[in-house]
């Protein structure tokens, strides 16, 4: 496998923000958890949370595409949700009731699938969907944020994915960045970065889990 990039604290969750506030759990996209996620999370703990970034990739990242989806390939995603509910607890232990997910394409997924297990308060996805397969009933408001350009594996289509949702009776808000693609958030990944959409899409975002998780 070519083009890894060791990333500072391998295996570590690095966590931002004050103790006690309201817990968000951001998970990385396919990439890894590339220097972009720090600004990000930053900004999002600036809102009052306490905001939690897991590495699910054991130390590496890579802005190459290939060996991306190879890390993404070979993901164990049983270890994967342990991480996810790692820092879910970790975050707990500091008395905080309510957590959101936040996650961006695998990420995403990873935040939509582990919410079924009923320990999120909210969850935002980044140009992700369960496909049927996986999907199953997910007791909390879901935020989803599309490219209007992206490509879909069989069994993921969105359209899908949110029919079932809300005929679950999960409440569903959804958002279409226009001359987006896949990815267009990861600002670590410059030739696909739309800024104006990335930003909007974090204004609500940020609206969002800040009128889920806080009173």
């Amino acid at each position: 496998m070519t083009a890894l990039v060791p990333i500072p604290s391998p295996g570590e969750t690095l966590f931002y923000g004050e103790w006690g506030n309201p817990a968000v759990v951001v998970l990385h996209d396919m990439y890894g958890r590339m220097p972009w996620l720090e600004p990000f999370a930053t900004a999002v703990a600036s809102r009052g949370f306490r905001v939690a970034v897991p590495d699910l990739y054991s130390g590496f990242c890579t802005p190459d595409r290939e060996a991306a989806r190879n890390l993404m390939e070979s993901l164990d995603v049983a270890q994967a949700l342990s991480i996810i509910d790692d820092a879910v607890e970790q975050d707990r232990e500091t008395g905080v009731e309510r957590v959101g997910l936040v996650g961006f394409s695998m990420g995403g997924w990873l935040a939509l699938l582990h919410a079924q297990g009923g320990g999120a308060d909210a969850v935002v996805a980044y140009y992700a969907s369960l496909g049927s397969a996986d999907h199953g009933v997910i007791p909390c408001p879901v935020l989803l944020q599309w490219a209007e350009s992206d490509s879909w594996r069989t069994g993921e289509d969105p359209e899908s994915f949110v029919t079932r949702l809300k005929d679950h009776g999960t409440p569903v808000t959804e958002y279409t960045y226009a001359g987006t693609h896949h990815s267009f958030a990861n600002a670590s990944l410059p030739s696909g970065l739309d800024s104006r959409a990335a930003a909007l899409a974090f204004a609500r975002t940020a609206v969002f889990l800040e009128a889920q998780l806080i009173d």
